[in-house]
C-alpha cells in the first residue's frame, strides 16, 4: 500500500480570528453534501515544498468537516526522482526533453505505485503534479473519480515533454491549474478549473510570532540582527535564480555596506538537484560572511523561517519561473514588502502598489531592495497592503471553498 502521511487534528473553529467568522461558515456549508465522502491526496514528498505544506495543513481540517481524507505517498528512487524532476522542469519550458530510457524508468515506478493503490477505495481521487500523474492511466479509474492538481508554471512547457504525458490527462475528470493561461487551450482530459494556491495563517510557519522570540531565534542561528537583512525562502533550483539574487545583493550592498543576504532552501525527498544547486550557491557565497546559507536539514524550520519573513527588511523571490510561490503570501501575511521576479502566479499576490515589486532583471531587483531599505516606510506602508491584499484571497479557507465546490460538482 502507498505509505500514509500522518496529521494532526485541526479545528476550522481556530480560524475564526484570521480569516473571519463568514468563511468559516461558508465552508461548514460547502462541507455539509460531502460528509463521509472518502477523498485520497497522492503526491511524492511529506515535506519540503508548497504542496507538502498545503496538504497537511488541508487535510485535517477536511476531516474537520466530515470528509473521510487522507494524505499517501508514492515512492522511488533516486533514479526515479531524477527523471520526474526533469518531467517537472520540462513542463516549466526546459529544452532538454528525456530519451526513452528515462521515460522507461518512468513508466516502470508508475506502475509499480499503481499496483499499491489496487486495494484503495475512495470516492475522489486528487493527484498532485506530474509524479504520480499516471497512476490512473496504468491502475484503472475503478469507481473513483480523479482529479490532476498542476502546481508548475506550463504556459510555455517543452513540447515533446508534453506531448509524452498527453495519454494520461485522459483518465482524469478534471484539471487544476493556479492561474489563467497555466492550462493549454485544447486541454485533453476533463474539465479545467483555476484555483490559487494559499498559506495556512494558522499554521506554525505563519502564526503570530512576538519580536522577542523572533529575534532570539535568528540570532541563535548567526544573523546579526544590528543590521539590514535581506532574504530568498525557496527550494534549492535554478528557477529560483539564487545566484541572481547573489548579483542583486552585491549591487544593493554598494549604497548598504552593513547588508546581509540570507538564502533558505528546503530539501525535499523528490528534488535531487537541489544539493547540486546547493554546492553552486555556496561556491559563489564563499569568502563573504554577509551570505548565510540555511536549509530544513540544518536545524532552518518552519518557525525560524516565519523569524525570517518577519524580521528581514526585504523579503527577495527572484523567480525565472514559479507555479505560485507560497513565500510571497506567507511574507505580505506578516507585513514585509516583497521583490519578486514577475513570473507564474507571483504576479496575482502583487499587483499594483500593493506588497512591493515585480522585476524583470538583476539591476532592476537590486535597485528596489535598495529602494525598500532607504525608505522602511514605504516598506511598511507595502508590506501592510500585501497583508490585507493576502488576508482577502489567499488565505487556506478560501483555497478550501473552492475546492469543495469543485469536489461537490464531480462526485454528482
Amino acid at each position: 500500500m502507498l505509505r500514509r502521511v500522518e496529521v494532526g487534528a485541526q479545528q476550522l473553529a481556530d480560524y475564526r480570528r484570521s480569516a473571519g467568522g463568514d468563511a468559516v461558515d461558508e465552508l461548514r456549508a460547502l462541507a455539509a453534501p460531502l460528509r463521509g465522502a472518502r477523498v485520497l491526496h497522492v503526491n511524492a514528498t511529506p515535506y519540503g515544498g508548497g504542496v507538502a505544506e498545503i496538504l497537511r495543513s488541508e487535510v485535517p481540517l477536511l476531516r474537520d468537516l466530515g470528509v473521510a481524507a487522507d494524505w499517501k505517498l508514492i515512492s522511488g528512487d533516486h533514479e526515479f526522482f531524477s527523471v520526474t524532476k526533469a518531467i517537472h522542469d520540462g513542463l516549466q519550458g526546459a529544452p532538454r526533453a528525456l530519451d526513452e530510457h528515462e521515460w522507461a524508468i518512468y513508466a516502470d515506478h508508475s506502475a509499480a505505485n499503481a499496483a499499491q493503490l489496487d486495494d484503495e477505495k475512495y470516492d475522489l481521487i486528487v493527484v498532485h503534479d506530474p509524479q504520480p500523474l499516471a497512476l490512473p492511466h496504468l491502475r484503472g479509474r475503478g469507481q473513483s473519480r480523479w482529479i490532476w492538481r498542476c502546481h508548475i508554471d506550463t504556459s510555455e512547457p517543452n513540447v515533446a515533454v508534453w506531448n509524452a504525458l498527453l495519454p494520461y490527462f485522459d483518465d482524469y475528470d478534471a484539471a487544476v491549474f493556479t492561474a489563467e493561461g497555466f492550462a493549454p487551450p485544447e486541454f485533453p482530459g476533463g474539465r479545467v478549473e483555476i484555483i490559487a494556491p494559499a498559506i495556512d495563517p494558522e499554521s506554525p510557519k505563519n502564526i503570530e510570532l512576538g519580536a522577542h522570540l523572533a529575534r532570539r531565534m535568528l540570532a541563535w542561528i548567526g544573523v546579526d540582527l544590528h543590521r539590514p537583512l535581506i532574504a530568498q525562502i525557496s527550494r534549492f533550483d535554478p528557477w529560483k535564480d539564487p545566484a541572481g539574487v547573489i548579483e542583486a545583493y552585491r549591487i544593493a550592498k554598494r549604497d548598504a555596506p552593513a547588508l546581509q543576504l540570507a538564502l533558505v532552501g528546503s530539501m525535499a525527498l523528490d528534488d535531487p538537484e537541489a544539493w547540486l544547486v546547493y554546492d553552486q550557491i555556496a561556491a559563489l557565497a564563499a569568502g563573504d560572511p554577509d551570505i548565510l546559507l540555511f536549509t530544513n536539514l540544518n536545524g532552518v524550520g518552519n518557525m525560524e523561517v516565519n523569524a525570517f519573513q518577519r524580521l528581514a527588511d526585504v523579503i527577495v523571490q527572484k523567480s525565472l519561473r514559479e507555479g505560485f510561490g507560497l513565500v510571497v503570501s506567507e511574507s505580505l501575511w506578516k507585513g514585509t514588502p516583497v521583490v519578486a521576479g514577475e513570473a507564474g502566479g507571483i504576479p496575482l499576490q502583487l499587483p499594483d502598489g500593493v506588497g512591493g515589486y515585480l522585476v524583470g532583471s538583476v539591476e532592476e531587483c537590486a535597485a528596489r531592495i535598495t529602494e525598500l531599505l532607504a525608505d522602511p516606510r514605504e516598506g511598511e506602508r507595502l508590506g501592510a497592503a500585501g497583508r490585507e491584499h493576502v488576508r482577502r484571497n489567499f488565505l487556506l479557507p478560501r483555497l478550501l471553498a473552492d475546492e469543495l465546490r469543485l469536489y461537490a460538482s464531480i462526485l454528482a
